[in-house]
């Protein structure tokens, strides 16, 4: 994925907050090993919601092709990174895509590309899982869109209930996906090792 470049007045705004944060923990910020520790989260937390400074649909655009073929595509075990909106946690996992096209396909790495920018943004999983879907089928408007993530949070493995391992599995579809037939076929391909 591009990286986009951090942008030098937010940079300093949020080293100032994050310092500040250190503080009221009861931190040093002149210590050593938190000398340079804001300019590092304030360059981190950029990369990681840079998604909000990208389009989805023009990413699928700058490669969608005329093509008839009309089975089911599918891009599986797109790894990911995203951050709870609630707690500002790391949440993780494997999101799975399948469309089925209507005479338009896009770049297989286009659709990988959907999820990182969706996933580069404060979320939740249940909002990225529809977020992913909706804009495929609005861009490439294809028979039907599926989108299965699985994915592990840190809030609830760190904090909270505390419940390490534990998975949350959402999914969202359209069009031919409501077939229940369709849909199984899906899941048995996406399981497939």
């Amino acid at each position: 994925m591009e990286v986009v470049s951090a942008e030098e007045s937010v940079t300093e705004q949020l080293m100032e907050h994050y310092s500040a944060i250190l503080r009221l923990l009861g931190e040093d910020v002149n210590r050593e090993g938190l000398i340079r520790t804001p300019e590092r989260v304030a360059l981190a937390m950029q990369f990681m919601t840079q998604g909000y400074t990208q389009n989805a649909e023009e990413i699928l655009l700058s490669a969608k092709f005329r093509e008839d073929y009309r089975q089911m595509v599918i891009v599986k075990e797109i790894e990911f990174y995203s951050m709870c909106e609630h707690h500002l946690l790391p949440f993780f996992g494997k999101a799975h895509v399948a469309y089925i096209p209507n005479h338009y396909i896009t770049g297989l790495s286009k659709i990988a590309r959907v999820v990182d920018v969706f996933a580069h943004r404060l979320q939740v999983q249940e909002r990225m899982t529809t977020q992913i879907k909706e804009c495929i089928q609005s861009t490439l408007n294809p028979l039907g869109v599926m989108v299965v993530i699985e994915a592990q949070h840190m809030c609830m493995q760190m904090r909270g209930v505390q419940k390490p391992g534990s998975i949350t599995t959402t999914s969202d579809f359209t069009g031919v996906f409501e077939s229940a037939k369709t849909r199984e076929e899906f899941i048995n391909l996406i399981q497939r090792k």
